[in-house]
């Protein structure tokens, strides 16, 4: 700064130390050192403004520097507060994930036995399930087996039927001839009229037809359409003389459930069917009818009397035949599910009191009556326990 104001310092030095002689004899170069030093006073001054001008500015900048120094100091604070809140929370945090590490270990150590107890009972299930097949092959194959035994039996007694039924002509053949035989009724081995019945016996001076007849296949369906067609073909013994205007059609004991009619009345005679049970009965009404003398000594309510007799006799013992047959079918049935639905060791324990068990049904005697007396008396010796039991049970 000093060598840019040289001037000025000189001035300044000169005028303290002027003097007189220097006014008199120097005054031109005072003059002239004084526009010098006026030069560098303008610079000078100029500077100072300047100078001013830039303290100015620092001042603004420095309280502008202020201002943002205090307001960072302000941001410092809340940064610092919030740092120590965060800091706070953090450990907050912190605690709370060493405890959710904790129950991450426990949950863990839980899952383990889960999935060790989930693999054991996936074994064990695995086992069951190999367990229950094999218990079910096993049933199947049982159940096959029955099945099969079921179907074999019903084979066996289809066979049985068909060979019953390829032999009814001559089992009825035996059966009327013994029976004729028993009661003293006269067969005819060779019917004298035309046409060529099966079996003829004279009754009451009357030939009485008893023609055998059996389905011709499997099927049952046709059987009914069959009789019915050979009740109109009997025409030819019927309007024979001297043969009854009734004649007889012997069927099988097991196609009886099939049959919907068992009487067709074709006007000028009546076709009854009945079954090889129910052989003996007929004959037996037919020939009471001999006991008369003259059958024309008979009243019309007499006649009616014994056809009643005889037809109802008759019904009663086919409709009996019927129903043997239908509950033989159903207990048949109700036997092979046994076989089939009921458990093994269950089944094993039925079989086990089915062998224990025995029936024994009246024993019938030669040359003894069954006498309708004893039959009544044992019905009501029945009805009377079976009342004394249920009585005793209401008591209890």
């Amino acid at each position: 700064m000093n060598s840019g104001f040289a001037k000025l310092f000189s001035f300044f030095e000169l005028v303290k130390e002027l003097s007189f002689w220097t006014r008199l004899f120097r005054w031109s170069h005072v003059r002239k050192l004084s526009y010098e030093a006026y030069n560098e006073f303008s610079v000078l001054q100029e500077r100072i403004v300047s100078v001013e001008n830039e303290i100015s500015l620092k001042d603004s900048r420095i309280k502008e520097l202020q201002n943002n120094l205090d307001n960072s100091a302000a941001r410092l604070k809340d940064a610092r507060e919030n740092m120590d809140k965060l800091e706070r929370k953090l450990s907050s945090m912190q605690g709370e994930l060493s405890v959710l590490n904790k129950e991450k270990s426990e949950l863990s150590a839980k899952v383990a036995r889960f999935e060790q107890a989930e693999q054991t009972r996936s074994e064990e299930f695995n086992k069951n399930i190999a367990s229950v097949n094999a218990i079910r092959k096993s049933l199947e194959e049982e159940r096959q087996r029955l099945e099969d035994e079921r179907v074999r039996e019903i084979a066996e007694a289809n066979e049985r039927m068909k060979l019953t039924w390829r032999n009814h002509e001559e089992s009825v053949k035996n059966a009327i001839r013994n029976l004729c035989r028993l009661h003293q009724i006269d067969y005819i081995e060779k019917a004298p009229f035309r046409g060529n019945p099966d079996n003829t016996v004279r009754i009451a001076g009357e030939y009485v037809v008893f023609d055998a007849k059996s389905p011709s296949g499997d099927d049952l369906d046709n059987f009914p359409k069959y009789i019915r067609k050979q009740a109109e073909e009997v025409k030819k013994y019927a309007k024979q003389d001297e043969v009854k205007s009734d004649i007889f059609l012997v069927i099988p004991s097991n196609t009886a459930e099939a049959v919907t009619q068992f009487s067709y009345n074709m006007g000028d005679y009546n076709v009854y069917v009945i079954t090889l049970d129910s052989l003996e009965p007929v004959l037996l009404t037919l020939k009471k009818i001999e006991s008369y003398e003259f059958v024309d000594q008979l009243t019309p309510e007499e006649r009616e009397n014994i056809c009643r007799i005889i037809g109802k006799f008759t019904h009663t013992a086919k409709r009996k035949i019927q129903i043997d047959y239908f509950f033989s079918y159903q207990f048949l049935e109700i036997l092979s599910k046994c076989g089939v639905d009921l458990p093994k060791d269950i089944y094993s324990k039925v079989v086990e009191f089915e062998k224990a068990e025995k029936l024994n049904p009246p024993q019938e005697k030669r040359s003894k009556q069954i006498l309708l007396e004893d039959l009544l008396e044992e019905s009501e010796r029945l009805a009377v326990e079976a009342k004394t039991r249920l009585d005793e049970n209401r008591t209890e």
